[in-house]
C-alpha cells in the first residue's frame, strides 16, 4: 500500500470519527433540549407556576425537607409531570418505530401505522367500549388490553399474508393497507349501534390524548419503551446494510427476512405499548425520521435515537399547545399533531413526485 494510500485512509478514519463525535454531541444536546422543554412545560397551564416553584415541587420527592406548598406538589407531581412524562415516552416510542419501519420497508412514506395497527388498536378498543368485550377479562384496563392485543393480531396477520407471498415489501405494506380498511369498515358499524355516550368515547379515543394519563400507566410504559429502544439500536448495521437493497445485505451475511420479522414484530409491540393508553396520534412516526434525515443523515445508529427524540420534543410541544392554546378548553393532541404532519406529508409527496411514479 503506497503512502498516498495511508494518508487517505487516516483521513477517511479521522473525518468519521470527527462527523461520529458531533452527532453524538448534538444527540446529547437534543436530549438536554427534551429536558429543559419538559420542565418548562410543567409550568404552563390554567393555574401558571413559576419555574422557581416547579422545580421545588419536582426536587421535593428528591430531597427530603424541601419546603413546597400542597397546591404546587398536586399541580406539578399529580397532574401534569405523568401527562409530560407519557408524552415523552409515546413520543420516543413513535419516533423510534417510525424511523425502523421506514428502514426495513426502504419506504420514506411508512409510518407506524401503516401496517393497519392504529386501526387494528381503535378496533379492538372500540370493541371493549360498544361490547364491554374483552380478549382478556374485564376491568379498567379493558380498553387498553384490547388495543395492545388488536394491534399484535393486525400485525400478525399482515405478516402471515405477506410470508406466504415471500415477505415482499410491496405485500407487506398492501396487506396492512387492506387490513385497515377492514378494521375502519367495523369500526364504523359499531359506531353505527353505540349509543351517544359510547359513540364519544370513541370519538375521543380516535383523536387521541394525553388527558387520561396516570402515574401507574407511566411506570408501565418507561421500561418497556427503553427496552425495546435498546433492542432496535442492536440492529442499526443491519438496517444501514438493507437500506442499500437486499442484494447487498445479504451478500454481507445478513438474514434479511429474519431482521425484517424481529424489527417489525419489535416495533409493533412498541407502537401499541404507546397508543393503547393513548389512542392514535398520527404522523409524529412519520415526520421525525424525515426530518432527522435532513439533519443527520440516515445512519441508524443515530437516526434511531434522534427519530426517538425529536418525537418526543413535537409531540410535548403538540401537548402543551393543546391544553394551553383555547384554556381551559382542551384539543386533543392527535388533532393538533395531525396540523403540523399534514403540510408536511403533502410536501413530501410533491417533492418525491418524479422519484416514485415516474
Amino acid at each position: 500500500m503506497s503512502i498516498n494510500e495511508d494518508e487517505e485512509i487516516l483521513y477517511a478514519e479521522e473525518v468519521y470519527t470527527r462527523a461520529s463525535w458531533k452527532k453524538t454531541l448534538l444527540t446529547l444536546f437534543l436530549f438536554i433540549m427534551v429536558l429543559t422543554l419538559g420542565v418548562l412545560a410543567t409550568t404552563i397551564g390554567a393555574s401558571s407556576l413559576g419555574i422557581s416553584e416547579s422545580l421545588h415541587a419536582l426536587l421535593a420527592e428528591l430531597i427530603p425537607g424541601e419546603e413546597v406548598s400542597h397546591f404546587a406538589q398536586v399541580v406539578v407531581l399529580q397532574l401534569r409531570l405523568p401527562r409530560i412524562l407519557m408524552a415523552i415516552i409515546t413520543g420516543m416510542s413513535l419516533g423510534v418505530a417510525g424511523a425502523v419501519m421506514q428502514g426495513v420497508l426502504r419506504n420514506p412514506l411508512v409510518s407506524p401505522f401503516t401496517l393497519g395497527l392504529s386501526s387494528g388498536a381503535a378496533c379492538g378498543a372500540a370493541i371493549a367500549i360498544v361490547l364491554g368485550v374483552g380478549i382478556l377479562g374485564t376491568g379498567q384496563y379493558i380498553i387498553m388490553i384490547n388495543a395492545f392485543l388488536f394491534s399484535l393480531l393486525t400485525m400478525a396477520v399482515v405478516y402471515g399474508i405477506a410470508r406466504i407471498r415471500g415477505t415482499s415489501i410491496e405485500t407487506l405494506i398492501l396487506a396492512g393497507v387492506a387490513m385497515g380498511y377492514l378494521f375502519s369498515a367495523v369500526i364504523s358499524l359499531l359506531q353505527y349501534a353505540s349509543g351517544n355516550e359510547q359513540l364519544r368515547e370513541i370519538v375521543f379515543w380516535l383523536m387521541g390524548g394525553l388527558y387520561a394519563t396516570k402515574s401507574e400507566s407511566v411506570i408501565i410504559l418507561i421500561p418497556i419503551v427503553l427496552f425495546i429502544t435498546i433492542l432496535l439500536m442492536r440492529y442499526s448495521w443491519d438496517l444501514n446494510a438493507m437500506s442499500a437493497g437486499e442484494e447487498v445485505a445479504s451478500s454481507l451475511g445478513i438474514n434479511v427476512s429474519q431482521v425484517r420479522m424481529i424489527c417489525l414484530f419489535l416495533s409493533t409491540v412498541l407502537t401499541a405499548s404507546v397508543i393503547a393508553f393513548t389512542g392514535i396520534i398520527g404522523f409524529i412516526g412519520l415526520v421525525s425520521p424525515h426530518l432527522c434525515r435532513l439533519m443527520i443523515g440516515s445512519d441508524h445508529r443515530y437516526l434511531i435515537p434522534w427519530s426517538g427524540l425529536t418525537g418526543a420534543l413535537l409531540l410535548l410541544v403538540s401537548d402543551t399547545i393543546g391544553r394551553t392554546m383555547i384554556s381551559p378548553t382542551e384539543i386533543p393532541v392527535g388533532v393538533v399533531t395531525s396540523f403540523i404532519g399534514v403540510p408536511f406529508f403533502l410536501y413530501l409527496l410533491v417533492r418525491r413526485k418524479r422519484r416514485w411514479w415516474q
